[in-house]
């Protein structure tokens, strides 16, 4: 992980480039602040996961809760996924009618992936939203995933999905072990669909998993990003999600993505919620997950 030297020299370098940057804060303008306390995690696979992944090896599947934990649950909403199959898709087909019944009266969040045609209509329907992870290199797919996917691909299940409910594109920056390699193509691509929001993630270099040594992206790099989404999609809300490094990692790319201009962030950082106050932001809060809003 950078060392305090090498955080503060990339934050010194984004806020140069901010500076050089034409990005409108307009007066006045909103800041959403999601702590999502009230969506429920739900694997539909326990920590099962055929692919396991370079950055994740079913890590994060260990802190997820069940479909059953979800029928007994008075959460309002809860994030669907789980472990992938083979081909990059979260098997739901065995888990609708548990989840029909299970998810009765919540709104939900499906992450599943790779989803076919068949999927994506069967799902459509129980989803309030679709969080759909797009990537802009096919190298980083395989590297990352085992997968041999492109772009395309992703933009295409992404349009498929689109016609069944609200999707909202993730993209995670530096997700190829920190580097950064496809990100703007993801971005300009995502920028060209017919959707409202876009999340932005960040890799976390995570204990027992290939990726554990890795640093993330530096900051500079992760501000030239948000700048390049926010000039492409003026209109389009831009949020900065949960996934993220803590320490003072956060506190720099939380603040440095207020100076980009995205719209929302999930737990922000203490002094990112002063420098939105400072700059006479109004904040408005919600407590599930930013996919939802």
């Amino acid at each position: 992980m950078y060392n305090v030297q090498d955080l503060q020299a990339q934050y010194q370098r984004a806020l140069a480039l901010v500076e050089t940057q034409s990005i409108p804060m307009a007066a006045n303008k909103s800041l959403y602040v999601n702590r999502p306390v009230d969506t429920l995690p739900v694997s539909v696979t326990g920590t099962a996961c055929s692919l396991k992944c370079a950055h994740c090896n079913g890590v994060y599947l260990e802190h997820m809760y069940s479909l059953d934990d979800l029928a007994h649950s008075q959460a309002p909403s809860a994030l669907i996924s789980g472990g992938c199959d083979p081909h990059g898709c979260v098997p739901i087909a065995p888990h609708l009618e548990a989840l029909r019944s299970a998810g009765q009266g919540k709104r939900l969040n499906l992450h599943l992936g790779l989803v076919d045609k068949e999927t994506a209509a069967a799902v459509g329907p129980l989803a309030s939203v679709i969080s759909f992870d797009v990537v802009g290199s096919r190298e980083t797919t395989r590297r990352v995933y085992g997968l041999d996917v492109d772009l395309d691909t992703y933009i295409e299940t992404l349009e498929r999905l689109n016609q069944y409910t609200r999707v909202v594109p993730h993209i995670t920056l530096g997700l190829d072990g920190g580097k950064i390699v496809g990100e703007p193509e993801a971005i300009q691509a995502v920028a060209a669909c017919n959707v409202a929001a876009v999340v932005f993630i960040v890799l976390i270099p995570t204990a027992n998993t290939a990726f554990a040594e890795c640093n993330p992206p530096a900051l500079d790099e992760v501000t030239a990003l948000l700048m390049q989404a926010r000039r492409l999609m003026p209109h389009k809300r831009l949020d900065l999600g949960c996934m993220r490094p803590h320490g003072a990692y956060r506190q720099y790319v939380d603040e440095l993505a207020i100076r980009a201009g995205i719209d929302g962030i999930v737990n922000p950082a203490h002094s990112a919620l002063q420098l939105a106050r400072e700059l006479d932001m109004r904040i408005i809060e919600g407590t599930e997950c930013c996919a939802l809003s």
